[in-house]
């Protein structure tokens, strides 16, 4: 989004390429003459202040993390190497180079899931105490604070977002929808965690990039804004929902694949609910979502089945080997 609503910033990707990297997801800009892929790991300290000294970048949107619930459960270090280390590596590099702070950002991008878990009532606000249970939650939470550290520390401008589960194309297939969208068309088992009750707020990508646009360039500095999408679903919910739509588009009688819904041993340390309050996002910067969940569910659906070879590119190798450990 930004490298074509902005020619007049230079890009720079920066990226790990991990087993869910994807450099079919850039095809349409990688060659603009605005951006740049640099492959790389913000865990690498060294090479972190290498390409900050070499690029000399004004400002940061850190949306690098590992962020698969599920393997921080069974990997724990990898998520504290790359959500914590790589994020301080990150604020080091900006601070040492950035010398003259001034008309520079370091924008956070983090999750809700640093919140914990609510009852049947309420909403996070920004003023939320944290209390992550997952390994991954944990590292995110600590990511937030070492951020907040560095503002406080070294005046370095900041700005942090916490948003809700995102959904739409390009997202691995590790993530519920596409994994359910790729089953449903398969025929394979639909694995539901517990007893499927567990409430999420669902946001559209194209609604948090645009979010994100408006904090990175109206944002106040040192403030943290919670993103959400205003479409709270139970997840059983969400998959009779999901059912509806891709049955209907592969031409199947409605709700024919129910009989695919499999429960299976709840998650450790599963959140029974999140829900974001958008007060302060919307007062301050007039931001709220623009699809409700039918219509983003049906766009993300159409989207996975006019592009089934870009899901079978990604659906083998170490993530099939995953996907047999964690649910077959």
């Amino acid at each position: 989004m930004f490298v074509n609503k902005y020619p007049d910033y230079h890009i720079y990707n920066l990226d790990k390429l991990t087993y869910a990297g994807n450099l079919e997801n850039i095809a349409d800009i990688e060659n603009k003459s605005n951006y740049t892929f640099i492959k790389g790991d913000i865990a690498d300290n060294t090479y972190i202040e290498k390409i900050f000294n070499e690029y000399n970048f004004d400002a940061v949107i850190h949306l690098a993390a590992e962020s698969h619930v599920d393997r921080s459960i069974t990997n724990p270090l990898e998520f504290v190497m790359t959500n914590v280390i790589g994020t301080v590596n990150l604020l080091q590099a900006a601070n040492k180079t950035w010398l003259d702070k001034t008309n520079k950002l370091f924008y956070h991008v983090s999750t809700d899931e640093v919140y914990g878990s609510l009852e049947e009532t309420g909403k996070f606000t920004e003023e939320t105490a944290y209390d992550p249970h997952s390994p991954y939650s944990a590292s995110k939470a600590s990511s937030d604070h070492f951020v907040r550290a560095f503002f406080d520390t070294y005046k370095l401008p900041i700005v942090i977002s916490n948003c809700s589960n995102n959904y739409g194309p390009n997202q691995f297939p590790e993530k519920l929808i596409p994994l359910f969208i790729n089953n449903i068309q398969q025929n394979k088992n639909l694995p539901v965690y517990g007893n499927g009750l567990n409430v999420r707020d669902w946001l559209y990508v194209e609604d948090h990039v645009d979010a994100i646009d408006q904090i990175f360039h109206k944002g106040k500095l040192g403030e943290t804004y919670n993103i959400g999408g205003n479409n709270e679903l139970t997840n059983l919910e969400l998959i009779d929902t999901l059912i509806k739509v891709v049955d209907k588009k592969l031409n199947r009688k409605e709700g024919s694949s129910k009989k695919l819904i499999t429960f299976v041993e709840d998650r450790k340390g599963h959140d029974l609910r999140y829900a974001i309050d958008l007060t302060k996002i919307n007062s301050e910067l007039n931001w709220n979502p623009t699809l409700n969940f039918e219509k983003g569910l049906e766009k993300t659906v159409n989207w996975y089945l006019d592009n089934e070879k870009w899901l079978s590119n990604v659906t083998s190798g170490d993530y099939k080997d995953y996907y047999e450990k964690m649910y077959d």
